[in-house]
């Protein structure tokens, strides 16, 4: 399959990667997790995008899917639903770098009527060759923008998937 043209700002993305991770927000205890995101070429002007934590104990923790597109070359969208009861749409410019790309993008969210409120999200995508660099920034029940999630995200090699089962 073809890579569509206009995915070519973010074709190193496209497998699976996996890291550590840390959050924190003001309502809650720290933590730790380990965290898998895929990208997938469909064949399509997007990517489709699966992401899953767990705990250092191994337990699920959190899981989002959705669709990275691609507009103009110069920016990106991230469509997503979390089975938390949100929706979110972050837009923002993306900018080439030697070896990939930064980009930060801002939100805006539909919660479902039994959702914890959140209002608005921030994430910040740094990719420089195989490694991944995740924040996320959220304003939630009443508290204004703040920090919550940071990875550090691999390339995994088939060997590696292979020894994950």
């Amino acid at each position: 399959m073809t890579l569509h043209p206009g995915l070519a700002a973010v074709a190193s993305l496209i497998g699976t990667w996996r890291g550590e991770g840390s959050g924190q927000y003001p309502t809650i205890d720290s933590f730790q997790y380990t965290e898998e995101v895929t990208f997938t070429d469909v064949g399509k002007p997007f990517l489709h995008y699966i992401q899953r934590t767990w705990s250092p104990a191994g337990a699920p923790m959190h899981t989002e899917t959705g669709y990275l597109r691609v507009v103009g070359g110069t920016s990106m969208e991230f469509v997503l639903a979390q089975p938390t009861g949100q929706t979110e749409l972050a837009e923002g410019p993306l900018i080439a770098t030697v070896d990939g790309f930064t980009c930060t993008l801002e939100s805006r969210l539909v919660n479902s009527a039994s959702a914890k409120q959140v209002d608005a999200t921030e994430r910040r995508l740094d990719l420089a060759a195989d490694v991944l660099t995740t924040h996320f920034a959220m304003a939630a029940v009443g508290l204004p923008m703040t920090h919550h999630l940071t990875s550090r995200l691999l390339r995994s090699t088939p060997a590696a998937e292979a020894q994950q089962g």
